[in-house]
């Protein structure tokens, strides 16, 4: 005999699930650079410029957005960037916590997923 559904379970089984999916493309603003952490683990960081589209109400023009890369996969690509180069990434937002000089602090950055290059920027 199947059992029916409480109330309470229909409505959760009715809401839409939490998501936390990016994806970005755009330009390395500087080299990525490798900070061992406290803990003996390494950690990738970089910046990654978009345009934003078109016909947007603000007169920003685009967004400069924090990124790390703690998996080795993921380390491997990104360690051959370099400042200029058009790249893709999906990842999810994260708020990291930790300790800078005693002092408690977090940051906000996409946690990388995947990357790849999709343009090597030109040499000067």
């Amino acid at each position: 005999m199947a059992r029916e559904k409480t109330e309470a379970q229909q409505r959760t089984d009715d809401r839409p699930a939490d998501r936390n999916d990016v994806v970005l493309v755009g330009r390395v603003s500087a080299d990525p650079e490798v900070k061992e952490l406290p803990s003996g683990d390494c950690v990738w960081l970089f910046r990654l410029v978009v345009r934003r589209p078109e016909g947007t109400a603000s007169r920003q023009t685009v967004d400069t957005l924090e990124c790390s890369a703690w998996s080795p996969r993921v380390q491997r690509s990104v360690s051959v960037w370099r400042e200029g180069d058009r790249v893709e990434v999906t990842g999810s937002v994260r708020r990291r916590f930790f300790r800078a000089g005693g002092v408690p602090q977090s940051r906000v950055e996409v946690e990388v997923a995947t990357a790849r290059l999709r343009r090597r920027a030109v040499a000067a």
